[in-house]
């Protein structure tokens, strides 16, 4: 259980949660495949790909009980100008009713914290203008700004130090 303020929720791994497989493919086309004519049906075969085995791609849902809160991923590449950069956080979305209650961030922090156990040393997150002050927020560095059609910024996140230092 992860603790927003005032609010009590879970972070799950949709391979955890297969009953939310529906509405997590419904945002992430609303949001951002739909207005560029991509059928539903191309989404939920890229979701589909979450439900496998391997550390990436990976999808987060957090929920309370039943109820459907928000969603972040983890893929191999969320921006097709910039293929060199690999994995990255994407696809956060919160429903509208339950935003600015601490679900977004925490979402982003527990797809960064996986991204990093699965090997990764470095993150990357990309985000409209408008979005840019939230990540700012979180810790996550302006790598590039003004990027492909829609003017995104590139954010990047290093993995935390270990803890182990080297002799003086």
């Amino acid at each position: 259980m992860t603790s927003a303020p005032g609010a009590s929720f879970a972070i799950s791994d949709l391979r955890q949660r297969p009953e939310f497989f529906d509405i997590v493919a419904d945002r992430i086309w609303r949001a951002w495949w739909k207005d560029g004519g991509h059928p539903l049906e191309y989404i939920t075969g890229r979701l589909g790909e979450n439900l496998d085995a391997g550390p990436i791609p990976l999808a987060l849902v957090a929920h309370d009980g039943a109820a459907f809160l928000g969603t972040a991923s983890v893929i191999a590449s969320d921006l097709e100008e910039r293929p060199n950069y690999t994995p990255w956080v994407a696809a956060v979305w919160v429903e509208p009713q339950h935003r600015s209650r601490g679900f977004g961030a925490a979402l982003v922090e527990r797809a960064a914290r996986d991204g990093f156990a699965s090997g990764a040393h470095r993150l990357y997150l990309c985000a409209r203008p408008a979005r840019t002050g939230f990540y700012q927020r979180l810790g996550w560095i302006p790598l590039e700004r003004d990027v492909g059609r829609f003017g995104l910024t590139v954010f990047t996140r290093d993995a935390p130090a270990s803890g182990i230092s080297s002799p003086p």
